[in-house]
């Protein structure tokens, strides 16, 4: 059981303050009415309520979260009820934070607040999209086949995220081996050839290209602290501007226009648009709350934005299709079939099974750009390292013509 602490008030007046343990606030209060205090406050103790807000015991993997998800389901359609549904799960959980995230959850639904409530107070565990679908499941009377579809969506986008990093290791890989390389030939290598070039610096006939490789060579050994400096206050200030809306905004529309990257952006973020959406239509919830609560599940604010313009158009009687296809965001194929779909009252099994095709094109995008990265990024080392040999060479050429 939790424990709270509290400020209560005696019959004499005088102020008491302590801890107890109890299953829940109300449970406290009732302990302390019992011992002759009024009750002024009461509430989870520091240690608890730190766990519970995800600084405790480090993070919660996806996974463990889609297991939660299904393991509630299947709790709940087994007709176990919510609240001892969740004390079996946190008992059981092995992850400190995810513990005690649970206790919390548990102890704020003892006390009547609903379950999507309970999971707000903790947006580093449970995002807005899980929180929205439990909120929806609750007031449409699905709950848990909502649970079990968010832990089916959490799992189809971990095995996604665990693709994408296994694609991207070999060139991250490539990409760091080339910055040790380069590193290693200005500090320690280049700088062995400046005396030797030093009759040609007195002439003045130093080639440009050497003579800017010596001095970048030289940068880097006398003021790496200042680069350093640099580069993490560009990058601090970098943060801190796309954490704001606009900044948010510029790079959303960025990532979708890049000519590599962009279309696995987009079709990431459709997909999981589409599923959503066809999971909410699937169960029975209107398509203008279901618009609400699936354009934030893109994670791209300007897709965000023109899904909400088409709900707006869909609200005056509008086709669904007809708004999406004016924001020039998504793709004709995917248009015509939701027109197609939208006419046959087909909507929600068509709009999974776009997102189906969608997570199979990423797949595909995904192979391809790997592929395209790995000599791109051999490429770009054999340039850096061949123009650092060439600056080197020409004056040694150079030497041996004066000597001849």
């Amino acid at each position: 059981m939790p424990d709270f602490t509290y400020e209560a008030l005696a019959k004499t007046g005088a102020k008491s303050t302590g801890t107890l343990t109890a299953n829940s606030e109300r449970e406290a209060a009732l302990i302390l009415d019992g011992r002759g205090l009024f009750p002024l406050k009461i509430g989870l103790a520091k240690t608890q309520a730190a766990g519970a807000g995800g600084l405790f015991g480090g993070r919660v993997g996806g996974r463990a979260i889609a297991t939660l998800y299904s393991q509630l389901a299947d709790l709940l359609h087994s007709g176990v009820p919510l609240l001892r549904s969740l004390e079996l799960l946190e008992r059981q959980s092995s992850n400190k934070t995810l513990k005690s995230v649970l206790r919390d959850v548990r102890v704020r639904v003892a006390d009547g607040t609903g379950l999507a409530q309970a999971l707000a107070m903790h947006p580093k565990v449970f995002n807005e999209l899980g929180v929205s679908m439990v909120r929806a499941g609750q007031e449409g009377g699905f709950l848990e086949d909502v649970l079990k579809r968010i832990a089916t969506f959490v799992e189809q986008q971990e095995d996604l995220k665990s693709k994408v990093v296994g694609s991207l290791a070999y060139p991250v890989f490539l990409a760091g081996a080339g910055f040790v390389v380069v590193t290693v030939l200005m500090v320690f290598f280049v700088p062995k050839f400046e005396s030797i070039f030093e009759k040609l610096k007195e002439k003045g006939e130093m080639p440009g290209i050497t003579s800017a490789l010596l001095w970048v060579s030289q940068l880097i050994r006398n003021y790496w602290w200042a680069l350093g400096g640099f580069a993490a206050t560009a990058f601090g200030l970098f943060r801190y501007w796309i954490s704001t809306p606009r900044g948010r905004l510029t790079v959303d529309r960025l990532k979708i226009r890049l000519p590599l990257f962009g279309p696995v952006f987009m079709s990431l973020a459709l997909s999981r648009f589409c599923r959503i959406l066809g999971t909410m239509l699937h169960n029975g919830i209107p398509l203008l709350k279901s618009l609400t609560i699936a354009k934030d599940s893109t994670g791209n604010r300007v897709l965000s934005a023109a899904i909400e313009q088409a709900a707006e158009n869909v609200t005056a009687g509008q086709k669904l299709a007809d708004p999406l296809r004016k924001s020039g965001h998504f793709p004709t194929d995917i248009v015509e079939m939701i027109t197609i779909a939208e006419e046959a009252n087909t909507l929600e099994k068509v709009l999974v099974d776009v997102a189906d095709g969608l997570d199979k094109r990423t797949t595909r995008n995904l192979e391809l750009m790997v592929k395209l990265l790995e000599p791109i990024m051999l490429l770009c080392m054999a340039v850096v390292v061949g123009s650092i040999a060439v600056a080197l060479l020409m004056p040694v050429f150079k030497l041996s013509t004066t000597l001849n």
